[in-house]
């Protein structure tokens, strides 16, 4: 099967299998999704819904956070993983909006890795979610899924990330992004993946070498 062939048919799987495919995290702004993408590294979506509602109820934009403080946002924060660090850029994060964007999350990448607390997954997160640009957010899940299918055949998140733009349709990559992490979260899973419910099992690199028997020697 050549590569080509191979992402025409996970395309066509998951566009009929999961048509509709969006971030778990809930928001109500760019700015609040911003503030969820920041807390969700190294840890869940779930655990991020459950504490962002009353800091988004007293924290609602970023002029309200950048007057607070490390250690009053810590106080919401302290359950998710790195909650001082992540404190830190929050409020970092909001004063910078303030002080270069106007209090507005903008829309390049290179603007938003600027902020602190922001890499270039979570820019990318940001572009595609918000500003439905062809960018692809390369996390754990994105990444062992792909090299799993063998999408990609990639050492590390940006090869993965280049290679994934580079095969995958511009108009699709934001969707494609959620396709991967949704796959990754609920079937593909780290250590025991549920092969038994996925349907691309026969265009997989790690179910057919997995179900190939061995050669006795």
């Amino acid at each position: 099967m050549t590569k080509k062939e191979r992402y025409q048919k996970v395309i066509e799987w998951f566009e009929a299998t999961r048509p509709i495919a969006e971030t778990e995290l809930h928001y109500d702004s760019p700015f609040q999704l911003l503030v969820a993408v920041i807390l969700s590294a190294q840890c869940t979506d779930k655990r991020i819904n459950i504490i962002t509602p009353p800091l988004f109820r007293d924290f609602p934009t970023a002029e309200v956070m950048a007057a607070s403080s490390p250690e009053v946002i810590f106080e919401y924060i302290k359950s998710v993983s790195y909650p001082n660090n992540k404190a830190k850029h929050l409020v970092g994060m909001a004063k910078m909006l303030i002080e270069r964007f106007g209090g507005e999350v903008p829309n390049e990448r290179e603007k938003l890795m600027e902020l602190p607390g922001v890499g270039r997954k979570t820019a990318n997160v940001i572009s595609a979610v918000v500003f439905e640009k062809p960018a692809m957010a390369v996390d754990t899940h994105v990444f062992r899924v792909s090299n799993r299918i063998g999408l990609t055949q990639t050492k590390t998140p940006l090869a993965t990330e280049l290679e994934l733009v580079k095969n995958i349709p511009a108009e699709l990559l934001p969707k494609a992004h959620h396709w991967l992490i949704l796959h990754g979260r609920y079937i593909c899973t780290a250590r025991r993946p549920k092969c038994e419910e996925c349907g691309l099992t026969s265009v997989c690199r790690y179910f057919q070498s997995k179900s190939r028997p061995s050669v006795k020697k």
